[in-house]
């Protein structure tokens, strides 16, 4: 499945603006000769967008369906499935024809958009489901995704590129992925496996702007984001590196102290290995760090 993610109500009338050309907007990676494809973001509440208008869908549920299409795209989506993530462990006696309602609408969203070959429909009724129609980089979780990979496999060799790529592929993050979108028990997973994409990225951003020399830059980034992830044992190597090279020693050899109380009372863990190798070599003032 695509990411390696899982594959009613009077819809309002959408609310449509410009994209505009900051880090919030849809954006423009899909002009194909003229016609422009559509884009679905859903790294924060879901947009979609043609490159030029981003529309906001009003009901949940239709979110929720536009959603798990968008995220296997181009794979039929069984009826079952939109049904289960829609209205779970309550579902409608007439499912299937609310399920179908709900795609009508949709549909009409969609046709306010430049998208597509005219007459041809982006949602198609395969078998047993829907299949949605979007190119790869239509969809911003696989833009991100491509982006902290590239960047990720950078570091050592190339860290300014790296951290070209990872800022890149950070600012397309408005909030929590599928904010509005992760009710039903599908999409809140792939949420909450994209947000942990997303520290993952912001570690390797911080580490490749300790490659390129930014020690004292991200020093106080790291104290914050440690208080919020206490549990992330790299935000803390990472923090003990930048302070053991601005100098500041003892505040590094404490992070680990901190960090390895806070993982044995919370957690009834120890420190890992790379954690603990990190304090021993700042211990000895490794030249190598």
């Amino acid at each position: 499945m695509s990411l390696g993610l899982v594959r009613g109500t009077v819809l309002p009338q959408p609310a449509t603006t410009p994209t505009g050309h900051g880090s919030h907007a849809i954006s423009r990676d899909c002009l194909l000769g003229g016609t422009r494809a559509m884009e679905i973001s859903v790294l924060g509440p879901l947009l979609v967008g043609d490159g030029l208008t981003t529309v906001r869908i009003g009901a949940k549920k239709i979110r929720v369906m536009l959603a798990m299409l968008a995220m296997n795209a181009g794979q039929v989506v069984p009826f079952d499935e939109l049904i289960d993530e829609m209205w779970g462990e309550a579902p409608l006696k007439n499912a299937r024809n609310a399920l179908q309602a709900n795609v009508t609408r949709m549909r009409k969203v969609l046709g306010t958009l430049d998208v597509g070959v005219a007459d041809q429909p982006v949602i198609h009724t395969v078998e047993n489901g829907y299949m949605l129609e979007l190119p790869h980089n239509g969809l911003d979780a696989n833009r991100f995704m491509r982006d902290s990979e590239q960047g990720a496999g950078l570091i050592e060799a190339r860290p300014q590129e790296a951290v070209a790529l990872l800022r890149r592929s950070l600012e397309l993050w408005r909030g929590p992925a599928l904010l509005d979108a992760s009710d039903g028990p599908r999409c809140r997973a792939a949420g909450l496996r994209l947000d942990e994409q997303r520290k993952t990225a912001r570690e390797d951003l911080i580490a490749a702007q300790l490659r390129v020399g930014d020690a004292g830059i991200v020093v106080p980034e790291l104290q914050q984001l440690l208080a919020q992830y206490p549990e992330r044992e790299r935000f803390s190597e990472l923090l003990m590196l930048a302070l053991y090279r601005c100098g500041r020693q003892t505040e590094a050899i404490n992070i680990f102290h901190r960090t390895r109380k806070w993982l044995d009372q919370e957690l009834g863990l120890k420190p890992g290995r790379g954690l603990h190798h990190l304090y021993q070599a700042i211990l000895t003032q490794d030249p190598t760090l």
